[in-house]
């Protein structure tokens, strides 16, 4: 099996970390990642349903998709 790259174990690493508001977490994906929070989210969705990733970050995957999962069932 594959690993996973650089940026994908980045992603997952920063989106591991605590953050005091949304609008941090904002900033720092620009200044950290040089990313927009759109492509960021879109890259970590997709991200997430890449069993390597779960291979790598189980807590951080396994949180991102029970909140992705509530949310479908909320719509």
């Amino acid at each position: 099996m594959d690993t996973l790259g650089e940026r994908e174990r980045a992603l997952l690493a920063f989106e591991g970390r605590g953050w005091p508001s949304p609008g941090a977490k904002e900033r720092a994906i620009r200044e950290e990642l040089d990313l927009a929070p759109v492509r960021y989210y879109q890259l970590l969705n997709a991200l997430i349903d890449d069993e390597r990733a779960l291979a790598c970050a189980p807590v951080t995957v396994n949180r991102l998709r029970r909140v992705r999962e509530a949310r479908r069932r909320e719509r």
